[in-house]
């Protein structure tokens, strides 16, 4: 009995490591240096006074988007849909305010960045954000 569960545990062990995930299902977006900032008071940003309020910036891969949660939460993604970072599309937030789409392959995002309807199946690239006074600070 022992030394058929030492035949089984290599045999195991191999199955689990070939269960990692293929980067041909989770293409993979370039990573681009990232370190901007912005005033979320300014006239150039009216959105972000209100929550659900968003603004497009030019950095990024292919653009980044912050979504403001509430006064002190703001979140910035990535433009590009994670399910195919090749075309030539980059994600729009939907007039209702209330999810960000891909107008090539239709996957819908969330206000938070996670998958709410497919083909994507992996939530969007989220930059690192921190707000001091009026000054967001947008970084990888």
């Amino acid at each position: 009995m022992k030394s058929k569960l030492l035949l089984l545990l290599p045999l195991l062990a191999i199955l689990v490591s070939s269960c990692s995930k293929d980067s041909s299902n989770n293409p993979i977006i370039p990573n681009v240096p990232v370190n901007t900032q912005l005033n979320v008071s300014s006239q150039l940003y009216p959105d972000l006074r209100q929550d659900g309020g968003y603004a497009y910036l030019p950095e990024g891969y292919k653009g980044i988007v912050v979504v403001r949660q509430n006064a002190g939460s703001y979140f910035a993604f990535e433009r590009t849909c994670t399910y195919d970072p090749t075309n030539d599309c980059v994600l729009e937030v939907d007039p209702s305010r209330l999810y960000i789409t891909d107008p090539c392959c239709g996957s819908q995002f969330n206000m938070q960045g996670q998958v709410i309807g497919g083909p994507a199946i992996n939530a969007l690239r989220k930059y690192t954000t921190s707000l001091v006074a009026s000054t967001l600070y947008v970084s990888n």
